[in-house]
């Protein structure tokens, strides 16, 4: 049976910062940041826009295509949790109207998060072939004003519906995993930003790609050639570009050719948003679906990534008329769209972003009108609206 990425949605926030203009204000060439960081633009979430406001808007930009009462499972990946205890889903049940039934719950494993939600939705559409499930990623990435990571930031959702019979990506059974107890990233309960061991990271990213790529092609008797594109889990590109480096070692030159394109095409989107951390790598593939040379029955590798450490390469073939699944105009104009930020509107904004929540006092949007956006918190209760 074949079961797979029926829809797919993304959304960042209405705000932007420009890499040039913050390496100037950092005193550095913009270059390093362009070329060796690999990012043009950053989003920017103002206090209006959380994890669960902005994964809302991401599945809401293909809920009007789909039979919702069909849905019976939501999970929501992130490591932006706005509640120790309740579940970002069932805010993004409550928002969809939902059917009571659904089964609805949160995971977590740093960026691994989407991954891990898909992985358990594929299994739970191919004993339910009639049912389809949501999983959505959805984080604000922050490390701080001026500091080594503060060109990795950025905000955003990618919302997936998977079903049998799926019209954009048929998942293929299969996986390589791989796991190691290890401090490269993460983020105590007590910090409102992440700590991270960047050059660490990087390298363990790199091993754990080569690790779990080297063993998946093995298990599926696979040769790198037989892939059409290899999409990388992308907390700035140039680490992907990186991986996609050690992919096409020793391979041939129409090979090489091929997956340096279709990594050019995958990375256009989170070059222009930034990190998303759980959303990163279906962001790249969102990217290459609207950019890349794709025909019906082409093998995608994916490679997800989240630290502390956590990895897994799978696979998936491209779906004949994908293309009319996708809405490029509208993802083109979701980032057309946004306010660009002087660098000290982004750090003010930032700094509003670190305080908690004032109780009883409500938030206004300035997203445009059907947004969810976070209202504010009434009476401990945090509360959400539409724009």
């Amino acid at each position: 049976m074949k079961v797979g990425i029926d829809q797919i949605g993304y959304f960042t926030p209405n705000k932007y910062v420009d890499m040039v203009d913050l390496a100037h204000a950092r005193n550095q060439d913009p270059n390093k940041f362009l070329i060796g960081i690999g990012q043009k633009k950053m989003s920017v979430a103002d206090p209006t826009q959380d994890a669960v406001s902005m994964g809302i808007n991401a599945t809401l930009r293909y809920i009007d295509k789909i039979d919702k009462s069909k849905v019976v499972l939501l999970i929501f990946g992130t490591e932006s949790s706005v509640d120790q205890s309740k579940s970002g889903s069932l805010f993004v049940k409550s928002a969809l109207g939902l059917d009571p039934t659904v089964r609805a719950f949160e995971v977590k494993e740093a960026c691994f998060g989407l991954t891990a939600g898909l992985m358990i939705a594929q299994d739970f559409v191919r004993l339910h072939p009639d049912q389809t499930a949501i999983v959505i990623g959805s984080d604000i990435a922050r490390y701080g004003v001026n500091t080594a990571g503060e060109v990795t930031q950025g905000a955003g959702s990618v919302s997936l519906l998977i079903s049998s019979n799926p019209r954009i990506l048929e998942l293929n059974e299969g996986h390589s995993a791989y796991s190691e107890d290890i401090n490269d990233f993460w983020r105590p309960n007590y910090s409102k930003t992440a700590k991270v061991d960047g050059k660490y990271s990087t390298q363990v990213y790199l091993d754990f790609f080569k690790h779990t790529f080297s063993a998946y092609k093995e298990q599926k008797n696979l040769e790198t050639k037989d892939f059409a594109a290899i999409v990388y889990h992308l907390p700035f590109t140039k680490m992907g570009l990186k991986a996609n480096r050690l992919a096409v070692e020793g391979t041939d030159e129409e090979t090489n050719a091929r997956l340096m394109d279709s990594f050019t095409a995958a990375k256009e989107l989170n070059a222009n948003v930034g990190n998303i951390y759980t959303g990163s790598l279906y962001l790249s593939l969102l990217s290459l679906l609207e950019n890349g040379r794709l025909k019906a029955g082409d093998l995608v590798g994916l490679f997800s990534y989240g630290s502390g450490a956590m990895a897994e390469f799978y696979s998936a073939n491209v779906v004949e008329g994908y293309e009319k699944q996708l809405d490029k105009v509208g993802d083109k104009a979701l980032l057309d769209n946004r306010s660009k930020l002087s660098v000290a509107e982004y750090e003010e904004i930032f700094s509003a972003g670190l305080e908690d929540p004032e109780n009883n006092v409500e938030l206004i949007s300035d997203e445009e009108t059907g947004r969810y956006y976070f209202a504010g918190i009434r009476n401990d209760i945090r509360q959400y609206q539409v724009k």
